[in-house]
Formats: C-alpha cells, sequence, structure tokens
C-alpha cells in the first residue's frame, strides 16, 4: 500500500519486499520462540518446541529453548523459506529468459543456466519428497518430526500443559513484580510492559488479520472475472498526450509497425502495459532492466509490466 500511495519515497518496500518480508517474520519468530517456545503459527494451535533429547521431562513454555535449538529453530523458519522463494523467482526469471532468448545460443552463461534449469525440477522433487516420506513417517509412527526442519533444528513437538498456560498467563499479567524497586528498575519494568503489551497486541492482530486477509481474497476473486469482462469489453485508449520529449526519449516512428528502439520491424512484438506501446521483446526488455521506465513516456515500468503479443495468425 505505502509503494503504490508513495512509490518515490516508499518504492524501495516494493523491489525489497522479500528482504523486509524476511525482516518482519524474523523479529516475529524471535519474539514467539523467547516468549512461548514456538513459532507464531505453532503457538496459535497451543504448542511447543522442546529439545528432542529430553525424555518425559518437558521444560515450560515461558523457560525458553537452549541458545543452541533456539537460533537453529530461528534461522530455519526465517531462512529457508526466504531463500527458497528467491531461489523461485530466479527459475522463474531464467524460463522466461530462455524462452525468449536473451543471450545468444552459444553463450557459456545460456548453457549454464540450461542446465540448471533442467536439474532444478529433481531437486525440487527430492526436496519436497523429502517432506512427504517424513510425514508419512511421523503418520506411521515411525518419527518424532512430521518436518525435516525440526529435525534439523533439534526439537519436536508438544501441546501446551495446563503449567505451560498459567506461566504464559503469569508472565502476560506481569504478577513477578516486587514491591521493593529502585526507580531504575521501576522504568525498566514498565518499559517491558509496554513492549509485552505492544508485541501482544500485534500477534493477536496479525492471528485475526490472517482470517481477513483470506476472506478478502476470496471476496474479490470471485468478482475478478466480471470486472476483467468488463474492462476487456472496453476500446482500447489512445496514447498519452503528454510525451516525455527528453534527450534520452526515444522518437514515436510514423511506421507502426517499426520499434521505436532499434528502428526496425518488430521481433516478439510485447506491449509496455504501462503506457501501451508496443516494442521488440529484446529491446524493451533491455531498456527496462536498466532504466526501469518507458523509453517513450518516462513511465515508471518494471520487468513484470512486459506483456507478450501474438497475431491472429498465430
Amino acid at each position: 500500500v505505502l509503494a503504490e500511495s508513495q512509490p518515490g519515497r516508499c518504492g524501495f518496500l516494493w523491489h525489497r519486499f522479500d528482504e523486509v518480508y524476511a525482516l518482519l517474520d524474523l523479529l516475529l519468530q524471535q519474539h514467539c520462540l523467547a516468549r512461548c517456545s514456538a513459532s507464531f503459527s505453532e503457538n496459535f494451535y497451543s504448542l511447543k518446541r522442546i529439545p528432542t533429547g529430553d525424555g518425559s521431562r518437558q521444560p515450560l513454555a515461558t523457560a525458553g529453548l537452549p541458545k543452541r535449538q533456539h537460533w537453529k529453530s530461528l534461522l530455519l523458519l526465517v531462512l529457508v523459506p526466504y531463500l527458497k522463494g528467491k531461489l523461485e523467482k530466479l527459475v522463474s526469471s531464467l524460463r522466461e529468459e530462455d524462452e525468449y532468448s536473451i543471450h545468444p545460443p552459444s553463450s557459456s552463461w545460456k548453457c549454464f543456466y540450461r542446465a540448471f534449469l533442467a536439474a532444478y525440477p529433481f531437486v525440487n522433487m527430492t526436496w519436497e519428497g523429502w517432506f512427504l516420506i517424513q510425514q508419512l513417517c511421523y503418520i506411521l509412527g515411525k518419527a518424532q518430526h512430521h518436518s525435516p526442519m525440526l529435525r534439523l533444528a533439534g526439537v519436536r513437538l508438544v501441546r501446551l500443559t495446563a503449567d505451560d498456560i498459567q506461566a504464559l498467563e503469569k508472565r502476560s499479567a506481569g504478577a513477578t513484580s516486587c514491591q521493593t524497586q529502585s526507580l531504575k528498575t521501576q522504568v525498566q519494568s514498565a518499559v517491558r510492559k509496554v513492549l509485552g503489551g505492544i508485541a501482544f497486541s500485534l500477534s493477536t492482530g496479525l492471528s485475526i488479520s490472517m482470517f481477513f486477509l483470506q476472506f478478502l481474497d476470496w471476496w474479490y476473486s470471485s468478482e475478478n472475472q466480471e470486472t476483467i469482462k468488463s474492462l476487456t469489453a472496453l476500446p482500447t485508449p489512445p496514447p498519452p498526450v503528454h510525451l516525455d520529449r527528453g534527450a534520452a526519449s526515444a522518437p514515436l516512428p510514423k511506421l507502426k509497425t517499426v520499434c521505436p528502439l532499434c528502428r526496425k520491424i518488430r521481433v516478439n512484438a510485447t506491449a509496455l502495459a504501462t503506457s501501451g506501446f508496443v516494442f521488440c521483446y529484446r529491446c524493451a526488455y533491455t531498456y527496462v532492466k536498466s532504466h526501469q521506465r518507458c523509453p517513450l513516456t518516462g513511465y515508471a515500468t518494471e520487468l513484470q509490466h512486459l506483456v507478450k503479443l501474438y497475431s491472429p495468425e498465430s
């Protein structure tokens, strides 16, 4: 919302969305692991993490995990999903480049990422199969963990006991405060209570917002089809009147079949969704990737705004 309403100031939030999300997720998971020995979703379902080596002894949720298990859990909860998402985006980008032949067929880089694209489905299948086998073993009672991530972190999930719930409520209420406290200790205690209240409000708000966002997703998905039909039924709007005629802007050719950038007949015609002008795919891709704007209008443009056009004969 901030990136769309104020692109000049907050546009970096959109370009660095994965990093910002990972940072916020890191803070949230760190708070939940330190407060109740569980991730955000595990705490929502009244679960906690205990070290695998502990047999019948189950420490209270407020005691926290040992440092080794704590940092392993934090890294596996935040870093693995972040790296997996980045890898999927990289594969999608490489497939797009391979489809439209951005690099020469004989280049070493093209041979490398083609080999990478050929091997990725098998690597992904092995990864997902590892999770599936672990879940089947857990269902059949052959394993203590339903996820390999828990096994790598050296922890297992158990239900919260009545003592755990009482300890969590006692911590939230702040019943452990002493009557004889110095002014510095009282200020620190007040700050802890305020921060704890803010963190509790945020965690509760996140729980409610997840259901609200799911509802919004369902609501708008049911309306999308009618909206798309109404938009596609409208005639094509004319190009913008006020063009950026600066030194860095390409002039508009007289022939409609000529690319404004290379000044040749278009190959793999591609339109920019931000302005509606049509270029060669390679020309548009290269220009937008380096300048992040439309070469004719100067409108802010990203690679996702490139729309491949197909002729009626094809």
